[in-house]
């Protein structure tokens, strides 16, 4: 579905489970902003839960993708705490994080524009925005 996310070669994803520090299982690198998409690992089945970026480089809102996974917040909770909460009152058995950076030697794609990218493509094939996320796509057709 996010075929275009392959021309971003630093790349990676780690499991996160109830019972993990976010801080440890994280292997986002220090610098470099991107995007990230999650899916819960539930009764066997996959679902994309979450599409988010590190936010353009130029209004400094993170130091890049890691500090957007460990320091942002989801459901108004720093991650840290809120996953493993979300994970508990929804029986979920592990999260699947995967992230890209966007802005490397080779492209210089702004991870907002990514971001809105590609939940307008979730969009239009589900008709929603993904579970955790709250704010509404920007369409710029």
């Amino acid at each position: 579905m996010f075929d275009e996310l392959n021309k971003y070669k630093k790349h990676g994803h780690f499991f996160f489970r109830a019972t993990d520090s976010v801080e440890e299982v994280c292997n986002a690198p220090d610098s470099g902003h991107g995007v990230c998409i999650i899916y819960e690992l539930k009764l066997g089945r996959v679902e994309l839960v979450y599409i988010g970026g590190s936010g353009s480089p130029k209004k400094k809102e993170y130091d890049g993708i890691k500090d957007f996974i460990l320091n942002g917040k989801s459901f108004s909770t720093p991650r840290s705490k809120s996953w493993a909460v979300k994970i508990l009152a929804e029986n979920i058995h592990a999260l699947d994080v995967y992230w890209w950076i966007t802005d490397d030697n080779k492209n210089n794609d702004d991870p907002w524009e990514v971001e809105l990218d590609l939940l307008d493509l979730y969009i239009d094939v589900n008709d929603e925005l993904p579970r955790w996320n709250s704010i509404p796509s920007k369409k710029r057709k």
